[in-house]
């Protein structure tokens, strides 16, 4: 027994790995072992020779385990020890830069106009994107016989058999805030409604769903001079210009009279949009004085209260000022194209004319 156990506990003591020990452990004390043969040796010994030798065996094997054990969490110890001095880390070092997440050049450009009319004296307003037609087309001057109202221009929603409800319209502008604003909040009124439309239409300038503003100014003495500087201000501070020279042109809306295209002097040099100079025009938006049966389906009086509205495109402003070729790239581009139109959100300007901090 005293050589048995000589023998293996200095061959654990001078294991140098893991597979060292295991095979200690299959030669000492494994099924053919040399431990379990000289159990198996028992049953041929007398009682009085088992009642000795056996006590002795049994404690052998248990001292040949706990040192294997013990050598097993000794080179393990002295691995991770190994390890730590090999893959030492300083970490007083930067961490390494991690890939922000970008405002969507829509987004932008949406907070951007927002600061703009907010220092006007403009509020913002929303509603619902799914709206009545009376909201969407009524109460706005649009006649039902209007091309606007067809289904092959807006979309419809689905009404069950049966189903009496007024009918209801992925809204074809942000007008319809226009009157919900009126009716919550009367005369006198400013207010712009961004906010995604919906229209059936698709090709490089125009997409299904897009987005808007429009914007209403109601009191008792508003004209369109009043709408020619509001828009002349925009202008200057969305194109980051000091001088801009707008055009109107005489044209129809049912929801304004008169109405307004509104024309922005500029140059295309090399490919290359240049706002406020040039000889060339670019139409940027719609306008006009608020027809009185629109102030009067918003519950003010048309006869003390007029005012003006206009409404532009938030993707087309976008496209303009960040040369941004094609309106369906804001739809269908994948991550690449945000990073090289998006921006950060310390560039983003708040409601209060700075920046997000």
């Amino acid at each position: 027994m005293d050589d048995l156990k000589a023998k293996y506990l200095g061959q654990i003591a001078e294991a140098a790995d893991e597979a060292a020990i295991e095979a200690i452990r299959l030669a000492a004390v494994g099924k053919k072992g040399e431990v379990a043969l000289k159990m198996r040796e028992l049953g041929k010994m007398t009682p009085e020779e088992r009642q000795t030798a056996g006590p002795a065996l049994n404690a052998l094997k248990d001292e040949i385990n706990s040192a294997l054990a013990a050598k097993k969490a000794a080179l393990a110890d002295a691995a991770l020890d190994e390890r730590l001095r090999s893959e030492w880390l300083d970490v007083t070092l930067p961490a390494r830069n991690r890939r922000q997440g970008t405002l969507h050049p829509i987004s932008q450009a949406r907070e951007e106009l927002t600061a703009i009319f907010a220092e006007m004296g403009f509020s913002v307003a929303e509603g619902p994107r799914i709206d009545t037609d009376w909201y969407n087309f009524d109460a706005l001057n649009i006649p039902g016989h209007h091309p606007a109202r067809a289904e092959m221009d807006t979309f419809y929603m689905h009404r069950a058999e049966g189903d009496n409800r007024p009918p209801h319209v992925l809204r074809t502008h942000t007008s319809p805030v226009q009157i919900r604003s009126m009716e919550k909040m009367g005369a006198p009124l400013r207010v712009i409604c961004p906010g995604g439309v919906y229209r059936a239409d698709y090709d490089q300038t125009h997409t299904p769903m897009f987005h808007q503003v429009e914007g209403l100014a109601l009191d008792r003495d508003i004209s369109m001079a009043n709408l020619k500087w509001t828009l002349e201000e925009f202008v200057k501070a969305f194109f980051e210009v000091d001088d801009v020279e707008l055009r109107f042109r005489a044209s129809h809306f049912p929801f304004t009279e008169p109405s307004a295209e509104v024309d922005i002097r500029c140059s295309w040099e090399g490919g290359q949009l240049k706002i406020g100079e040039g000889d060339d025009w670019l139409e940027i938006l719609g306008s006009g004085m608020v027809h009185p049966k629109v102030i009067a389906a918003g519950g003010i009086d048309p006869d003390v209260y007029q005012g003006f509205a206009f409404g532009i495109g938030i993707d087309r402003l976008a496209m303009l000022k960040y040369g941004i070729p094609d309106l369906r790239a804001f739809f269908d581009s994948d991550l690449r194209w945000l990073r090289h139109y998006g921006f950060t959100a310390l560039d983003m300007p708040n409601l209060h004319g700075g920046l997000s901090r």
